[in-house]
């Protein structure tokens, strides 16, 4: 998805001793504003936060990124969640207990409802599952619950077996079986992923496509829409048949789509804004002098790439992929360009992910002048030379940060390889279409950890994935990430991870740049905000101080 200060990730570690367990029960708190002894709070609990771009939808079937699921995180709710701890918290489901690690049976809170007062069911779950799978449904998620190794999800993606063999079944109103085709270590913190949220059945047989629109929306979390002006702002208001809404403070939610960063910060100065969606790195040093600590960094478990049409030539040639991996300097792009903590990126996942530590290839170590020899002889290897130069299309969605970095990559490149290199922007909606119809040579992309493995990364990469948009295949890799996923423990996975990883740092059908830091601008009166390493915080945790 398009995913938290300085200590080891624990979700996956927490995954696994959830898994060694045969039950859970709701003895942890469930997560919501915790307001502190002594602090007043303001009459009017109403806050506006910038999202960055316009939702392609908010049918969480639909979408993708951290563009629409920072909003259905907010509008709907799983049967768990995953704290900033690393523990997995119950939310839909009250409790559950497992066989084997395999069947896992979930136990539903009574008396569950929509927004719009129907009952939530099992079956409602049961429904929407079957329907991210379903090939009609076209989901970008559709691989997810085929990943997570449920019954039969890879069969009916596929479309050889039915939507009503996958292993999930409804025992009763709040009873559900989830059966696994074999133990997966990172099962629970899967779960806690927006793409598995119910959605109203009712709604979407009577609207089909048009149920996310107001006055049809129908929604099971702490807010619901009210109104929705594309291109200009979405709002959600408090959800009073929300089980929890009893522990939520804020009444009122407004997400503005501003994709530029100097336009966020210019109506946050102007009290418009109250959390940006990021922050220019050309007014990052400024700011921190000016706002001191409204300027907020965290760690993020995400990493930003630069991905191949592997099937469109001359990109269908790893040599060309690695001579633009080798020629691009991703020191000065982490350091200059952007210069807030983020880090150069020779891997596709993370060096320290899920209670594992991988290794950078080696040329990863190289100095840069060897780098960029090996880039030209393996440019001319290819047939590309001074006389005949390799020629490029980068495309990156609009934002002035991804225009600086194309300029400085395109750059690089031109200097150091002599490759030309033609920029295109297009709107974030435009450009997913634009991804997924195969249409660009280079396109700017990232992924943000869904759940705390380097498989959440590794997949996108897999054979027929749904989100391949790199359009990659290699049997050794896919064999690879089939051998982590059986495996019982952290450092066994680790083994395979590092295999895998070492044949993209081969193949490159992604060039990483860099991995990610959280930095925001969040006015003092707010309280609660604090972003998980997956870059997710939740409005239901917000409150107003009295200012």
């Amino acid at each position: 998805m398009s995913g938290k200060p300085g200590k080891m990730f624990p979700f996956a570690r927490a995954a696994l001793l959830m898994l060694s367990c045969l039950s859970f029960w709701a003895a942890l708190p469930a997560g919501a504003a915790t307001v502190p002894p002594g602090v007043e709070l303001a009459a009017k609990q109403e806050i506006v936060r910038n999202n960055g771009s316009e939702p392609a939808s908010l049918d969480p079937h639909k979408v993708e990124s951290d563009v629409e699921f920072n909003i259905i995180s907010d509008f709907f709710e799983g049967l768990v969640s995953i704290d900033n701890d690393g523990h997995v918290r119950p939310r839909l489901a009250a409790r559950w207990e497992n066989k084997d690690n395999r069947v896992w049976t979930f136990h539903l809170r009574p008396g569950l409802t929509w927004s719009n007062g129907d009952p939530l069911t099992a079956g409602d779950v049961v429904y929407s599952w079957r329907r991210l799978v379903d090939p009609k449904t076209a989901s970008p998620y559709e691989s997810y619950l085929a990943n997570m190794h449920l019954l039969n999800a890879r069969q009916i993606i596929e479309g050889k077996k039915g939507t009503e063999t996958l292993g999930i079944q409804a025992v009763d109103d709040v009873t559900l079986t989830i059966t696994l085709e074999q133990p997966t270590a990172y099962f629970l913190a899967m779960l806690a992923h927006p793409s598995l949220v119910p959605v109203p059945q009712k709604a979407v047989a009577r609207f089909a496509d048009k149920w996310t629109q107001p006055g049809h929306f129908v929604s099971n979390g702490p807010f619901t829409l009210s109104e929705w002006v594309v291109n200009e702002r979405l709002t959600g208001v408090r959800n009073k048949r929300y089980w929890d809404d009893g522990h939520t403070q804020i009444n009122k939610v407004t997400y503005l789509p501003i994709g530029s960063e100097t336009a966020d910060v210019n109506r946050y100065k102007a009290g418009e804004i109250d959390i940006t969606y990021t922050v220019p790195q050309t007014l990052f040093p400024s700011l921190q002098q000016e706002l001191g600590n409204q300027v907020h960094i965290s760690p993020k478990l995400a990493t930003y790439y630069y991905e191949f049409n592997t099937r469109k030539a001359p990109f269908n040639d790893s040599r060309v992929r690695q001579a633009l991996n080798l020629g691009l300097d991703k020191d000065i792009i982490a350091g200059k360009v952007l210069g807030q903590g983020q880090i150069p990126a020779w891997l596709i996942s993370q060096e320290k992910i899920g209670g594992v530590t991988l290794q950078k290839p080696d040329y990863a170590g190289w100095p840069r002048e060897k780098r960029i020899t090996e880039a030209k002889k393996l440019l001319a290897q290819a047939g590309f030379t001074a006389g005949h130069p390799l020629t490029l299309g980068l495309l990156y969605n609009t934002s002035e940060s991804h225009q600086r970095i194309a300029i400085a990559a395109s750059s690089m490149w031109r200097k150091n390889l002599g490759v030309e290199v033609k920029l295109h922007n297009q709107e974030w909606k435009t450009m997913l279409d634009t991804m997924h119809g195969g249409g660009f040579d280079l396109v700017r992309y990232a992924w943000v950890a869904d759940y705390d493995d380097a498989s959440t990364f590794l997949n996108n990469f897999r054979t027929g994935d749904s989100e391949n948009t790199s359009l990659y295949a290699n049997p050794d890799y896919d064999r690879t990430l089939a051998l982590a996923a059986r495996s019982g423990t952290a450092a066994q996975r680790g083994r395979y991870y590092q295999q895998a990883e070492d044949i993209l740092a081969r193949d490159v059908p992604a060039i990483p740049v860099y991995h990610y830091v959280s930095v925001q601008l969040v006015k003092p009166y707010i309280g609660g905000f604090s972003p998980s390493p997956l870059g997710v915080y939740y409005t239901k945790d917000l409150y107003v101080v009295k200012h």
